[in-house]
């Protein structure tokens, strides 16, 4: 396997149901599928161990998997650079570069802006990627303002068509033979960045938003990998070209062989919207009577399918009591009485379109030599004792 830079991590904490009621919403339940007197019956196959737990937190722990909100203690965060502590009092958000009417605003003017919130599943584009880490990925009810009347009330100039978003961690770059200090920055087309469900975000799950999700201000893209989802912002600046940052054109670059006319080529694309996706979370039993619970997310889903060993697909039950457009969907599939033994189960998600969640053997997966946006079918091993 190829070197791994540290900065090239994420992680996610397993959803716990006790840590709900510090945060609970009026308006929102938090039900999870589930039958009384059920136990968990533990995965067989285990992670290797965290080889950077100072820069993943909270990996998801999907045998623990009980609610549809994560709450914020358990939620994944990475630091790409450091993770700095701001105080929310002296902050302020620069908007700067192609603008007609150059920004400063604090946090109490982004506050008193129009509220809005949306359930968004975040997901590492590393999840699944490597030995190490499947649990990159949580959900949460985020709150903020939008973000396009921002950029409107700034005076977008003509030739503006890029939309950089710089956050307060940094650290060192090197490029070919120099090395200089850099803060993290993604970007977005202006298209993409005027989309109105984008947010400028300082709650989550009806708390201020934690330091390590950062805190006290965080760009929140729904549909598009953790990366584009900036954390600790503090400057936006509109350009007039595509933006080649670190985390845009040298990592986070997945690459690609296709075949081209009978000739190989090498497709190198940065990471960007969230890919179609599914995943056992845990299985439970009551007696002799077992049942299999995951969730599928980064597409609208119309179905999801299970398959035990080598047998056929069967559709799940998708839990129909929480929804959101941007949240993953819990499932759920019977499975009474199983045969004693090991026993490998796999899940694929099938979107509203009929695109369906490939196989790691597909050519999508095996020809892809980065491990970025990994969205092949996720099987677990469980023995039935």
């Amino acid at each position: 396997m190829q070197d791994i830079p540290r900065r090239e991590f994420i992680v996610k904490g397993s959803a716990v149901l006790a840590g709900l009621a510090a945060f609970q919403l009026a308006s929102r339940a938090y039900g999870f599928p589930s039958r009384p007197g059920e136990e968990v019956v533990p995965w067989s196959d285990t992670l290797p161990p965290n080889p950077v737990p100072e820069v993943i937190k909270n990996q998801l722990v999907w045998s623990d998997l009980d609610s549809w909100i994560t709450p914020n203690e358990q939620f994944f965060s990475i630091a790409h650079f450091d993770r700095p502590v701001i105080d929310p009092a002296t902050w302020s958000l620069d908007i700067t570069g192609l603008v007609g009417r150059p920004m400063t605003l604090s946090l109490d003017d982004i506050k008193q802006r129009p509220r809005q919130e949306v359930v968004f599943t975040v997901e590492c584009s590393g999840n699944d990627g490597l030995p190490f880490f499947n649990g990159g990925i949580g959900n949460a009810t985020w709150a903020g303002t939008p973000l396009a009347p921002i950029l409107e009330e700034a005076g977008i100039l003509e030739d503006g068509i890029e939309v950089v978003f710089w956050g307060a961690d940094q650290g060192d770059v090197s490029i070919r033979d120099i090395t200089f200090k850099q803060n993290f920055a993604r970007s977005m087309s202006l298209a993409d960045a005027m989309n109105p469900n984008n947010i400028l975000c300082y709650e989550m799950n009806g708390e201020p938003l934690p330091a390590d999700n950062g805190a006290p201000l965080r760009l929140i893209a729904p549909g598009w990998y953790g990366i584009a989802n900036i954390k600790w912002l503090n400057r936006m600046e509109v350009l007039d070209r595509r933006f080649q940052g670190l985390f845009m054109a040298r990592d986070y670059v997945t690459l690609r062989e296709e075949q081209r006319d009978g000739e190989t080529v090498w497709m190198e694309t940065s990471v960007g919207p969230a890919l179609l996706k599914s995943a056992p979370a845990r299985i439970t039993r009551v007696g002799t009577d077992y049942r299999i619970l995951g969730a599928a997310w980064g597409a609208p889903i119309e179905r999801v399918e299970v398959r035990v060993d080598d047998g056929d697909w069967i559709e799940a039950v998708i839990d129909d009591s929480e929804e959101a457009e941007f949240a993953w969907k819990i499932w759920s599939l019977d499975w009474p009485d199983p045969a004693s033994g090991s026993h490998a189960v796999t899940s694929r998600a099938i979107d509203t379109s009929g695109n369906i969640q490939p196989a790691m053997d597909d050519p999508l997966m095996t020809k892809k030599v980065t491990f970025w946006e990994t969205n092949g079918q996720v099987t677990r091993n469980v023995v039935i004792g």
